[in-house]
């Protein structure tokens, strides 16, 4: 299956180069010196991050496998014209194309609950370093909603995993307080550490900004951009406190279930789970939007 081929899949080829990037950060924390207040490494913290990434190896193969079967359906039966895939405009057409998907699908699990359930895992670190941009959640179904349009304007499906690949690769090298700020046309136009660290902020003055994959344009364009005034406290606004991967990645579904089940009318039912994180029964969407208190906060 050409989704699965290490050599039509960037993010397999790229995987050793995470791991010696990785190494280079930890020797950089233990033998360079620093004025900046970083956090560095924290074994069980590191551990669990590992771990998280080796689960969501299984997980994007499953999420793979089904939404290929999906997507090869739409563009065989439905794309009204199938996109070449060999020309340089098409992929930069689709790199651009996905990373504006990703700008909306990472808002959307920040801002409805049911995505942030399955999100939040990726933020319950308290540290920040290239271990944490392994820490990936195990429930990637939102994305399969916002690739959807793609296969429909003729894009291969393939080369969709192929595109997202590249994407996720630029990802991996924003989680890191090694680099500062960079040269302000790569700030103004680009995704950097220094956008990212935001990003990963409890600070009531971070939640919910820079959703940004590569470009941070997007975030300039609507209205979520936050440049970095200080170092931000990393996590969730109340810490999980635990290094067990199976409640990271599944204990704010089971809040939710108990908070649907208690729940008495139907609105409120359906408001837990589609409404903002913190939302509770009674509230305006603009009051849930402030800084919220529980768990399942974004961060």
């Amino acid at each position: 299956m050409e989704t699965l081929d290490p050599l039509k899949n960037p993010t397999l080829v790229a995987a050793p180069f995470f791991v010696l990037t990785l190494l280079i950060e930890l020797a950089a924390f233990k033998y360079l010196e620093t004025d900046e207040p970083m956090r560095g490494y924290e074994k069980k913290d590191a551990g669990t991050s590992l771990l998280m990434g080796v689960g969501s190896l299984v997980s994007s193969a499953v999420f793979k496998i089904v939404t290929l079967v999906l997507f090869v359906a739409m563009s065989v039966y439905l794309a009204p014209w199938h996109v070449p895939t060999d020309t340089w405009w098409s992929w930069a057409l689709l790199i651009v194309g996905l990373d504006l998907a990703f700008y909306l699908q990472h808002r959307f699990v920040h801002r409805v609950r049911i995505g942030w359930a399955a999100h939040q895992a990726h933020h319950s670190s308290e540290y920040f370093n290239f271990s944490t941009a392994l820490r990936q959640k195990w429930n990637p179904w939102a994305e399969a909603i916002f690739w959807a349009p793609f296969p429909l304007l003729g894009f291969e499906p393939w080369a969709l995993y192929v595109a997202f690949s590249f994407n996720l690769i630029f990802q991996f090298f924003q989680h890191t307080e090694r680099i500062g700020t960079m040269w302000r046309p790569i700030e103004l136009v680009f995704n950097t550490p220094s956008h990212h660290r935001v990003h990963h902020g409890s600070d009531p003055e971070y939640l919910d900004k820079n959703y940004a994959g590569i470009l941070i344009v997007w975030d300039r364009m609507f209205g979520t951009f936050q440049a970095e005034l200080h170092r931000p406290t990393y996590g969730l606004t109340v810490p999980v406190d635990t290094y067990n991967v199976l409640k990271l990645q599944y204990g704010p579904f089971v809040a939710l279930f108990r908070d649907v089940r208690a729940a008495r009318r139907w609105r409120d039912k359906i408001g837990y789970v589609v409404m903002p994180p913190g939302w509770h029964p009674g509230e305006k969407r603009v009051e849930a939007e402030q800084p919220r208190a529980g768990v399942e906060q974004s961060a």
